[in-house]
């Protein structure tokens, strides 16, 4: 799936996301600034989140509950120094734990994605646009 939009109508880009049937883990690549925890943010509301979301840049791992009783764990491992780091954290333990698991870069930790993800790549374009491209 390849998308063009602007923040304004990341909304309708996260409902776009989810009636693709990405897979529970699913990796955001994409320069600072570009937009992925926007875009995290508006995926788990449209996930059934109700209470606020935050970056978790510094606990590294934040965990919401949707209307349904599910858990979502939305990860930024953009801190870690060494990919041993986020599995002292027990980073298996979610990623195998069958609940949807956000992970902003997932580059940090190569070795320890599971096979089956989906990944969404987002970058700049023009005019402040932003291009998604997800596989």
């Amino acid at each position: 799936m390849e998308i063009e939009f602007r923040l304004d109508t990341i909304t309708k880009v996260a409902d776009q996301i989810i009636a693709n049937h990405p897979k529970k883990i699913i990796l955001f690549h994409g320069p600072m600034g570009v937009g992925k925890t926007t875009l995290i943010k508006a995926l788990t509301k449209a996930l059934g989140v109700t209470d606020a979301t935050s970056s978790p840049t510094f606990s590294l791992v934040n965990e919401y509950q949707t209307k349904d009783n599910g858990t979502i764990y939305h990860f930024d491992l953009y801190r870690l120094q060494k990919e041993e780091e986020a599995y002292d954290m027990g980073i298996d333990e979610y990623l195998y734990s069958d609940e949807i698991c956000l992970i902003e870069w997932p580059e940090k930790i190569p070795n320890l994605i599971p096979e089956d993800h989906t990944t969404i790549t987002l970058k700049i374009t023009t005019d402040n646009q932003r291009y998604l491209l997800m596989k």
